[in-house]
């Protein structure tokens, strides 16, 4: 990789929606999520972020189905994020606990050969063959292990045996220079960590402390109110035989969709170079994330988003690491104005111009529209 930026950034991304839902709100009905005081349409800093995520995701990994090295991302779907921070430790050799050990007994040996266990449960045989045991990984889950006894109801001899070499497994507390090499082994590991920061200090695994990232986003908001529509749509089948009895074979489900008709949008972001410096994001770094920006609508379709892409995306480049102007003197310099008549609802991005006025960009700021 190459080596940590030493400029500071900050930026204007500008995107647009046309009949789609670009953010919905999980405690609104999953409604387009709106400013109630003024109407315009909001798209929060999370959302974004995951787009990027899956973005590198997806132009990051190999064609054995793995990420590259110092491409892997820390949040991702279905992730057990504990799991990573062990994975950290063992790659650096550092002790996460004591591993329990308890001999099966041989009226047991072929129970447990029929059981199916999670992670951090093992079966181990002695070298002559005879005696086994049942092992539990110093970095073991144990309350994921306790509620795979609830689902799975193994036999009791097996449930006592189990819960007796669970008592004997110790976690290790690392010390304060181990938190930070592991830290330092998660930036380097993970893109978002290095980008984003995280907080990792976790109950369930080896706390390797608490990142601050470089990459900052704020919430996009559109430029002008906009409207949210409710549409029934009709699924011309059913889930259930029950279903289908009651409708006397017609089988039709109704739903819901929800849209916005069209709304432009404008975040803006920032890159501390100070910050940089502790996460190692580099310049190669930035460059996946002037491209996230710019290509992840391309990767995000489906039919509940509509048609959505980036229609600006200006950065401003300050030639010291702390910066040569204020933020939002440099945003005040990109305008979003309506082209056709504003007394008319805007329904696609030629409704709208893109304005910058590059002659009062500051000294020591250098402008570059990447879109």
């Amino acid at each position: 990789m190459s080596a940590p930026i030493k400029n500071r950034y900050d930026f204007v991304l500008v995107f647009d929606v046309q009949d789609g839902n670009p953010n919905g709100d999980p405690d609104a009905g999953n409604l387009p999520r709106v400013d109630p005081e003024t109407g315009r349409g909001l798209v929060t800093d999370v959302c974004l972020k995951r787009k990027i995520r899956n973005f590198v995701q997806i132009t990051k990994t190999g064609e054995d189905g793995k990420a590259l090295a110092g491409y892997d991302v820390y949040v991702k779907e279905k992730a057990v994020l504990g799991r990573a921070q062990f994975k950290a430790f063992h790659d650096l050799n550092i002790s996460t606990g004591e591993v329990s050990k308890k001999e099966i007994p041989a009226d047991l040996q072929s129970t447990f050969e029929e059981i199916s266990l999670p992670d951090g449960l093992s079966v181990d045989v002695d070298e002559s063959g005879d005696r086994q045991f049942i092992v539990v990984a110093a970095d073991a889950d144990k309350k994921a292990i306790q509620q795979w006894i609830k689902e799975e109801k193994p036999p009791k001899e097996a449930v006592a045996l189990i819960k007796t070499a669970l008592r004997d497994a110790k976690p290790r507390k690392p010390t304060a220079e181990e938190t930070e090499q592991g830290k330092e082994r998660m930036c380097k590991d993970y893109y978002d960590i290095r980008t984003f920061g995280a907080v990792m200090a976790l109950k369930s695994a080896p706390s390797c402390g608490q990142v601050r990232g470089p990459v900052q986003m704020t919430f996009a908001r559109s430029v002008d109110p906009i409207v949210t529509l409710e549409h029934s749509i009709t699924r011309m089948a059913v889930a259930t035989e029950a279903e289908a009895e009651k409708q006397s074979g017609d089988n039709r489900t109704m739903g819901r969709k929800n849209t916005v008709p069209y709304g432009i949008y404008v975040a803006h972001g920032f890159v501390s170079a100070h910050l940089a410096a502790q996460t190692k994001f580099s310049e190669d770094d930035l460059d996946i994330l002037w491209k996230a920006l710019t290509d992840m609508f391309e990767h995000d379709r489906s039919a509940a988003r509509g048609f959505m892409a980036t229609r600006g995306l200006i950065v401003f480049r300050h030639d010291l690491a702390l910066g040569n102007a204020p933020a939002h003197k440099l945003f005040e310099l990109v305008r979003i104005k309506r082209r056709t008549d504003p007394s008319k609802p805007a329904r696609e991005f030629g409704d709208y111009e893109i304005v910058i006025d590059k002659a009062q960009v500051p000294a020591g700021v250098t402008l570059d529209a990447k879109v």
